[in-house]
């Protein structure tokens, strides 16, 4: 039985805003990625994220704690290593390959009408990079943490790695990869 690379982690909660919080506090935790949401009739939502074994394990618990703050949450539950059957059942998870190629992507959400530009959670977040320097900065800045720290995990070449990716913050990532851009 083939089993996949990575854990599976849900949080479930009754009411969006013990959700939305669920999912804020995971992505803010650990360097888990957010699958998206289901909703249940009678109000629940379950929050699904995916992720090393500890950085879920950790995710899961801090968001628990943090959802039962502003809602009720109905359970919670970690799946380390989950069956490769399981990624039927849920029919979204990507490769972990996948996930190095793309930036993470947002949680399911309605958007404004007003703001038609911007991708919907169904379609890939793809980052051409400019080969203009100040262009370059721009793109770099206007993304988020995980989506640099994605971009510079496959750039490659870096004076910061592994860990150290996963640690920077955003300067410290934007920093990086103009360095390296700019041949310095």
């Amino acid at each position: 039985m083939e089993m996949l690379e990575y854990a599976l982690g849900m949080v479930e909660t009754r009411g969006l805003i013990g959700s939305i919080e669920a999912a804020d506090v995971m992505v803010k935790t650990a360097n888990v990625h957010v699958l998206g949401t289901e909703y249940i009739k009678n109000g629940f939502v379950t929050v699904k994220i995916i992720g090393e074994v500890a950085a879920v394990k950790a995710a899961v618990d801090a968001a628990s704690a943090a959802a039962a703050r502003v809602g009720q949450v109905v359970a919670t539950h970690v799946i380390p290593r989950p069956a490769a059957d399981v990624e039927f059942i849920l029919n979204k998870i990507p490769s972990p390959q996948k996930l190095q190629e793309e930036p993470s992507r947002p949680v399911k959400e309605k958007k404004p009408k007003e703001k038609p530009q911007q991708p919907s959670s169904d379609q890939q977040i793809l980052f051409v990079p400019s080969t203009e320097l100040d262009e370059y900065q721009k793109q770099l800045e206007g993304m988020t943490v995980p989506q640099l720290r994605t971009v510079a995990r496959n750039e490659g070449g870096l004076s910061i790695a592994g860990r150290e990716i996963s640690k920077a913050n955003k300067e410290q990532l934007v920093a990086e990869l103009l360095k390296k851009r700019s041949g310095h």
